[in-house]
């Protein structure tokens, strides 16, 4: 029986991406457009990405899970965001994309080849253990390290900032 991979991924992603837009929103209500765009260089130690980065990643992983999954393309992004604005509207554009793909091009996917590769080597999956293993983890860590750095900035932001609107 095959599993129901797109409501594994899809609306959990569009969930999560559309509750970044939202503390992205916070940031500028808290701090005002200058201020929260100068948080975008704020990193929580010296060896982890800027805020920016964590966006864009946090971006990125829906992107390619979706894609890896249904082998539709996926379209590049040059990361040169600059602003909240500019980081919204790559969010924006994430959640269209994937939410192009149909469904059915995502279910059934379990046994899928997904090979990641990295310097030095490569990670092989399947689509389901890739999902739970490692595409949800990784964007989760983003996200959270997204949330973190403006909390850490004093951006009024809770729990139910961070899950977003159910459904």
């Amino acid at each position: 029986m095959a599993t129901e991979l797109y409501d594994l991924t899809v609306p959990v992603f569009t969930r999560a991406l559309k509750a970044l837009s939202g503390l992205l929103d916070k940031a500028v209500e808290h701090a005002g457009q200058a201020g929260a765009d100068a948080l975008l260089s704020n990193r929580l130690a010296e060896d982890m990405h800027p805020l920016v980065k964590q966006v864009q990643i946090a971006c990125d992983g829906p992107k390619l899970c979706v894609a890896r999954l249904s082998g539709v393309e996926a379209p590049v992004n040059e990361d040169t965001e600059t602003t909240i604005p500019e980081l919204k509207a790559r969010i924006a554009a994430t959640l269209d994309w994937i939410g192009s793909v149909p469904r059915e091009a995502i279910d059934g996917q379990e046994n899928r080849d997904v090979v990641l590769k990295f310097p030095g080597g490569e990670w092989p999956f399947k689509g389901q253990a890739y999902v739970v293993g490692f595409a949800l983890p990784n964007f989760f860590f983003h996200v959270t390290t997204a949330y973190d750095l403006l909390r850490q900035a004093g951006v009024p932001l809770g729990k139910r900032d961070f899950l977003g609107a159910a459904g």
